[in-house]
């Protein structure tokens, strides 16, 4: 009998590279959305608000927690809080958390609320694994079209990050989901740590843009936490692809995809 997996978050970044590994290792997949999406094996439920959760997730052997919004504050929280109550009462053996490297030591608001949210399922009762990674390629290609929209790019003065595949993290994730549950695993890292600057020149190399760039000092905490690695993983650098192999991968496949053609 195939072990029933239900991810939260199926259809994002993560949950894209996740939910095909799940489905090769001979899981029974569902993909909780809180709108129909015509994707095999979709439930609809609101995380957020609650309706048609326990429905969700009855019948789950194991729950793989991806979803996230940054941008709503409280909402990775009450979504989690919810659906532990629903993997309780449903009997889930397993749920599999994704979380940020540092985020018990970061001031970042959105990192303090993934570290609460950790809290909240160790807990739980309910057996769980939590993975911490460090910020996916996306995110940094992301910033890097955000920083060169300008005639001239602003860069962070002394921030480092150690970016890393979601597609391997996905793999990650699947290997942790169909095993038993493990509490806090070892993070996983990219291959590199780079400065902010080098991680933009990178892009517009990939891109064959130029922009002259100005290092710009960042008061405060969670400017200080990002100059001194608190986002960073050296000793666990397991990722294999590195940020200009993604984005030769991107560029591969259509200018649009590595933000080629953008002012």
């Amino acid at each position: 009998m195939s072990e029933s997996i239900l991810v939260t978050g199926g259809t994002g970044t993560l949950g894209r590279h996740v939910v095909p590994k799940l489905v090769e290792a001979g899981a029974t997949v569902r993909v909780l959305a809180r709108k129909p999406r015509g994707q095999h094996g979709t439930v609809i439920a609101d995380l957020a608000k609650g309706p048609g959760l326990d429905e969700a997730v009855s019948g789950a052997t194991t729950v793989v927690h991806l979803a996230s919004d940054p941008r709503a504050k409280g909402a990775d929280l009450m979504g989690t809080r919810r659906l532990l109550g629903a993997a309780r009462r449903a009997g889930v053996r397993h749920l599999v958390y994704i979380s940020i490297v540092g985020v018990d030591r970061h001031p970042y608001s959105y990192y303090r609320a993934k570290r609460e949210a950790e809290l909240l399922i160790e807990d739980s009762g309910v057996p769980y694994t939590i993975l911490r990674t460090t910020q996916f390629h996306d995110l940094v290609l992301f910033a890097a079209q955000a920083l060169t929209r300008l005639p001239v790019a602003p860069v962070p003065a002394g921030w480092r990050f150690q970016p890393v595949d979601a597609a391997e993290v996905g793999e990650r994730l699947a290997a942790l989901a169909t095993a038993a549950p493990a509490g806090r695993v070892p993070d996983m890292g990219g291959p590199e740590i780079l400065s902010a600057r080098d991680l933009v020149l990178a892009y517009l190399e990939a891109t064959g843009r130029r922009r002259p760039l100005v290092s710009v000092p960042v008061p405060g905490a969670v400017s200080a936490a990002f100059r001194n690695g608190v986002n960073l993983a050296p000793a666990h650098a397991d990722g294999r692809r590195t940020f200009r192999e993604f984005l030769a991968a991107k560029a591969a496949s259509g200018p649009r995809a590595a933000g080629y053609g953008a002012a």
